[in-house]
């Protein structure tokens, strides 16, 4: 599930993946209806919009270098100073892509856990932490207010 997810993560069959992933409902004599979202944060397992979100994060933090922070655009100190700077683009293809999907979900984060790109195993740990919400869409992830304290 894991190989090349970056790029084929924002395809139409992505939810099929994601439903596959749902047999743990029979390994833990659950209901067809119930919901897998407790199994899946007390067994610790990524669903698949998780794994994608934290593939393009991983990928993001190993080549930051490539990505502009808006900061180096102006030196205007705002509230967005240390995001990444959105790419401008009208094709599908290219807002669907790794490159621009990477700088939304970076941008997403929380600010404590973007601070920790340079100590990758503790960046890595509060990740995972935050990923643990078992988020069933990319929807959700982008909906989610998380704590600010």
């Amino acid at each position: 599930m894991c190989y090349g997810i970056i790029f084929w993560g924002t395809s139409t069959d992505d939810n099929k993946v994601f439903v596959l992933q749902k047999i743990i409902q029979i390994m833990n004599n659950k209901r067809p209806r119930d919901s897998c979202r407790e199994i899946f944060k007390s067994m610790q397992i990524l669903t698949f919009y998780l794994q994608y979100i934290y593939s393009l994060l991983l990928f993001t933090v190993n080549n930051i270098h490539l990505f502009t922070l808006n900061n180096e655009i102006h030196e205007h100190n705002t509230r967005n100073t240390n995001k990444l700077h959105p790419s401008l683009t009208n094709l599908t293809k290219v807002k669907n892509g790794p490159y621009v999907m990477c700088i939304k979900v970076y941008n997403h984060l929380p600010q404590s856990i973007k601070e920790m790109i340079h100590n990758p195993k503790h960046f890595r740990s509060l990740l995972k932490k935050f990923l643990y919400h078992s988020f069933y869409s990319m929807k959700e992830f982008y909906e989610y207010k998380y704590n600010l304290s």
